[in-house]
């Protein structure tokens, strides 16, 4: 029997490209001898990790439409069709058993033009909101993979699997990481460690936050590792200078930092949501309002709504950030229960069941 073959389509953020390359892995665990071909939009960030995670990719010439009169809005149909013609040529050739698009623009074109060539289709919607262009794939997709519950508002029910979100696996046994991860940042042991993370791209508000109340935060006897983007290391990084800050534009063994840290801040991103109930550390969600339908905040609430977790809108930073925080550090029993409610969402198997629905399909 000929080797299986797949595409796998996600990137932007490392929201969308984890989970993509977890599925690839899961099922070159299952498959050994499958082929795989990754599609991204080119110039993203996907252009260079899926490489470094060991697969080849090819790039689309496909850009998001801007909410404001752009030339990039302009120039969008001529990517479209470009887009969906280089698809097409790029299925023909490869000729895929199945397609598995986990969001990001390449993979809208991909999906379509798999959809219309009557190649099996799996989405992978991490959020508690679906984007648009996942709704429109959704009519012709065989199966949707969710992470959230009470999607049928969006989605046909009979296509909906509750898998959960693929998470990184070497982050499902952190506990015995613990002093490698205190060496590896050396970071003193007799302190409590605070993690923030602004998502894969960073995030502006949350930075602007850490400027703020960097005093504040280092009054609590606390060592505090902020992730603060690429895009504005040259903004911040002075911060590391200070004693027990260090300000780096990426982490990339978030095993070993989830390992390390006592609280979280972060962003409520779906991966980094998914990832943190499996860690069950305490956490403060910060969530990014400038995201399609307000989804991040969604996320946070699905959260929250059950007690794993704590919330802070952007608008209410100045006003209540630090007696949050407060009582968040000071309160044994809170973080205890925070942590427990956490992780009793966390869905540890789903990159395993979302590989069960393709096994099926092929």
């Amino acid at each position: 029997m000929k080797p299986y073959k797949f595409i796998i389509s996600g990137g932007g953020t490392g929201g969308h490209i984890y989970p993509a390359i977890a599925i690839a892995n899961e099922l070159k665990n299952r498959f050994p001898d499958a082929e795989f071909l990754f599609v991204g939009a080119n110039d993203k960030m996907e252009m260079q990790k899926v490489p470094q995670a060991g697969y080849a990719i090819e790039g689309l010439w496909i850009a998001g439409i801007q909410r404001k009169i752009t030339l990039q809005n302009a120039m969008f149909p001529m990517k479209l069709v470009s887009s969906l013609l280089k698809s097409r040529s790029i299925i023909k050739k490869f000729k895929p058993d199945a397609v598995i698009g986990t969001g990001g623009f390449a993979s809208g074109p991909l999906l379509q033009m798999a959809n219309s060539m009557n190649i099996p289709t799996v989405i992978q919607e991490q959020n508690s909101y679906p984007g648009i262009t996942n709704k429109i794939l959704s009519k012709k997709a065989n199966t949707i993979c969710v992470a959230y519950e009470n999607l049928e508002r969006f989605f046909p029910k009979e296509k909906i699997v509750f898998t959960g979100n693929p998470v990184r696996q070497d982050i499902l046994d952190i506990d015995s990481k613990r002093s490698e991860a205190l060496s590896y940042f050396n970071l003193d042991a007799n302190k409590k460690t605070l993690l923030v993370i602004g998502g894969s791209l960073g995030a502006r508000r949350i930075n602007q936050l850490m400027a703020k109340e960097i005093d504040f935060l280092l009054t609590n006897n606390l060592q505090i590792i902020w992730q603060c983007g690429n895009l504005y290391l040259s903004e911040y990084k002075q911060f590391s200078e200070v004693e027990n800050v260090q300000v780096i534009s990426f982490i990339d063994r978030m095993d070993l930092i989830y390992a390390a840290a006592d609280f979280v801040i972060s962003r409520a991103g779906a991966s980094s949501v998914s990832e943190l109930c499996l860690v069950g550390k305490p956490t403060l969600f910060i969530p990014s309002p400038n995201v399609a339908e307000d989804h991040q905040t969604k996320n946070a609430k699905a959260i929250t709504d059950k007690n794993g977790a704590l919330l802070l809108k952007e608008s209410e930073l100045d006003e209540k950030f630090e007696s949050v925080f407060n009582k968040l550090i000071r309160d044994e029993n809170l973080q205890k229960a925070l942590g427990e409610n956490m992780r009793q969402l966390a869905k540890p198997n789903a990159t395993r069941d979302i590989v069960e629905e393709i096994v099926k399909l092929v």
